[in-house]
């Protein structure tokens, strides 16, 4: 009987497959590389046209991103479908017109997402007591994604409630979205080193809830696993 002859990708195909295991294999290393290029990036995004469109592409590509890290958690994948396709919808009529008049509605509907999306990755890292590589960059993924979670939530409570948010520089204006991640990083990880600062009693409550989630974050999940892994270790009883 003749052996069964197993193709072997050629062309572009070939070029993206160590992509594609990465995806299969460990999405969430593949979603926290993305959202940190997106730091270095978003900079060079703000203030053009072209600037705008191509911020809007890069957000579909997270979304992607999202979604299949969640396919690979216990997560619900519908949910994060269900939130993903408006988001995308919104997010590609941004970069077909260039109009942000929808941000708003697009960064809630992303900041559900992502905060979806980061407690799917928590009940992924402690589901059982193994940890994998995956599971580690799943703790450097879901951090980014609550980050990014609240830094959308900051725009949304800028456009409902404006002059939310204050700067050392242009302080009458609406704060950029790199100042607001900015803003949400250093609330979330408790640095304190942001000159962006919330005025609005209302921004103030988002802010504080930010920061009692970085605080059981690594309270509660990062030092559980730290633990685990350092139980698991050849020679640790």
């Amino acid at each position: 009987m003749p052996k069964k002859v197993q193709s072997v990708p050629t062309g572009a195909l070939a070029t993206f497959q160590p992509v594609f295991a990465i995806a299969r294999k460990e999405p969430s290393a593949l979603l926290l590389i993305g959202q940190l290029l997106g730091v270095l990036l978003y900079p060079f995004m703000e203030g053009s046209d072209v600037g705008r469109a191509l911020f809007s592409v890069f957000g579909i590509a997270i979304l992607g991103l999202v979604v299949l890290a969640v396919r690979h958690s216990p997560g619900l994948t519908w949910v994060s479908i269900l939130l993903g396709i408006p988001a995308l919808v919104l997010l590609l009529i941004q970069a077909v017109t260039g109009d942000d008049t929808l941000l708003p509605y697009s960064s809630g509907l992303e900041a559900l997402l992502y905060l979806y999306a980061a407690g799917a990755l928590i009940a992924y890292m402690t589901a059982d007591h193994v940890i994998t590589r995956d599971e580690l960059f799943a703790i450097g993924a879901t951090f980014t994604l609550v980050a990014w979670a609240f830094a959308y939530a900051y725009i949304v409570c800028q456009s409902i409630y404006p002059d939310s948010f204050i700067a050392e520089n242009n302080s009458g204006a609406d704060r950029t979205w790199v100042e607001l991640l900015f803003l949400s990083f250093t609330t979330l990880s408790s640095t304190g080193l942001s000159d962006v600062v919330p005025v609005q009693p209302f921004a103030r409550s988002v802010v504080m809830l930010e920061q009692l989630a970085g605080l059981a974050y690594v309270a509660m999940v990062v030092s559980r696993l730290v633990g685990m892994l350092v139980m698991h270790r050849p020679g640790t009883r």
